[in-house]
């Protein structure tokens, strides 16, 4: 129906935005990390956007990324997961921290999101594995191997936060076992 607006920000309130688009002024709901890249009000602003038709309502919600949409797609086809859950996630996580999450199979990280529990969070990894997060060794992420999920634990447990972690993660050479795993990732981080 409606794939991409184009028009002047006439309103700013999170997660909401009105966009004048040649005198029609479309409501719409955006993750953060769309918000968080918007230009100024009175700007000219392009979203990708996604629209849900229900009984009572037709929402309409809005991404700067083509991979924001296509992972809000993915999470609104997963059995409990509405449209306000998966903007939750996306605001939450960024796409590379869900895509690892799910690599690595961490509900843990999932279950930081408000509005989202142990159970839901498993569902999430399930329903997404082998859709989400299978490409991440291709994208420059983490080597996929039960060591660097050791290793990326540890780093976690140390009190590091994810970005910090995953950013230490990438000094750390495919194949390099647990212990010497933390050491190099260890020496990354006291670099930075």
């Amino acid at each position: 129906m409606i794939g991409r607006l184009s028009g002047t920000l006439l309103e700013k309130n999170p997660p909401h935005l009105l966009l004048d688009c040649n005198g029609v002024g479309y409501e719409v709901d955006v993750p953060m990390s769309t918000f968080y890249n918007l230009p100024n009000l009175g700007e000219k602003v392009v979203l990708l956007t996604h629209l849900t038709v229900r009984e009572d309502a037709h929402l309409l919600y809005g991404f700067g990324t083509a991979d924001e949409r296509n992972v809000f797609k993915q999470l609104i086809k997963i059995t409990g997961v509405g449209a306000r859950m998966a903007l939750s996630i996306l605001s939450g996580m960024s796409i590379p921290d869900l895509s690892q999450a799910v690599t690595l199979q961490e509900s843990g990280r999932l279950v930081k999101v408000p509005g989202i529990g142990k159970k839901t969070a498993e569902r999430l990894l399930l329903e997404l594995k082998g859709k989400l997060g299978a490409d991440l060794g291709a994208a420059g992420g983490v080597a996929h191997s039960d060591a660097s999920g050791d290793i990326l634990n540890a780093l976690l447990a140390l009190g590091y936060s994810d970005k910090e972690a995953v950013l230490a993660m990438k000094q750390v050479p495919a194949g390099t076992g647990v212990s010497d795993g933390i050491k190099l990732a260890l020496k990354a981080l006291s670099k930075g």
